[in-house]
């Protein structure tokens, strides 16, 4: 892990960095409606590691799609910072994403073309706007990426791809980055290496950080993890730990097995 770096003091958290208050989404009607989210409330704040929990068809990549304005949501609204994202138009959505919001996804989505320097700096490329270089060459050191920057993803390991995913998440100083199994892609070591990272960005940079995982052992990275179950919020942990984390799924699972 590398040394913490603050060559650019982040200010306290302060307030929330997303919210969504009612929010509910539906897919269907008649004998096909499926309630994926159903009136879900919760606030992610500012310079905190949230992780999202909770069995398959809970709702929990749902519920980070429509926050991330990735998704369309039925009804209740969503906000980055004060922002409505169901006052805004595409254009504004796809600058609001842009500028405002990281993200991380199980696939590395890099482009197979481009250096990892080039991945990591393109969405700033395509905006016409120019990385702060100080801030640039922190979060490449912070990520272990130095001597790779040359490389293609074609040369370079799986974890080492999460990674430039990660820097190139990082580089705008988004408000929140938003991570949909990040690590489901990668063998454990990297796969805690990536982790790591993510937990380096909220404690050293002053990242929010919101993560969608089945994996325990991640969930226990985060400040706060919250429990889904057929589309509501049903249970949230502050502090977790893998073993915490576990014990709880077991008991959901436990649950609905007699229910």
């Amino acid at each position: 892990m590398t040394a913490p770096l603050a060559p650019h003091p982040h200010p306290a958290p302060t307030g929330v960095a997303a919210s969504a208050t009612g929010l509910s989404k539906v897919y269907g009607s008649g004998d096909t409606r499926v309630v994926a989210l159903d009136g879900v409330d919760i606030s992610f704040r500012e310079g905190e590691f949230t992780a999202i929990m909770g069995p398959s068809g809970c709702g929990k990549s749902t519920l980070m799609h429509c926050a991330a304005g990735l998704d369309s949501f039925s009804s209740g609204s969503v906000r980055i910072g004060t922002t409505e994202l169901g006052s805004l138009n595409d254009e504004q959505l796809t600058r609001l994403r842009r500028d405002r919001i990281g993200f991380v996804f199980q696939a590395f989505n890099l482009l197979p073309t481009l250096t990892a320097l080039e991945n990591i700096t393109l969405p700033m490329t395509i905006a016409g706007r120019r990385p702060d270089g100080q801030w640039l060459d922190h979060v490449v050191a912070m990520t272990g990426l130095s001597d790779r920057l040359g490389h293609r993803p074609g040369q370079l390991s799986g974890g080492q791809q999460q990674r430039v995913a990660v820097a190139r998440a990082l580089v705008s100083r988004p408000a929140i980055v938003f991570g949909d199994e990040p690590t489901g892609n990668l063998d454990s070591r990297a796969g805690t290496e990536v982790l790591g990272f993510l937990r380096d960005s909220v404690r050293e940079l002053g990242q929010t950080v919101v993560m969608v995982t089945h994996d325990p052992l991640a969930a226990g990275y985060a400040d706060r993890v919250v429990f889904l179950s057929d589309g509501r919020l049903v249970d949230e942990m502050l502090r977790p730990t893998a073993d915490r984390v576990l014990d709880r799924m077991k008991a959901f699972d436990a649950r609905s097995r007699t229910s």
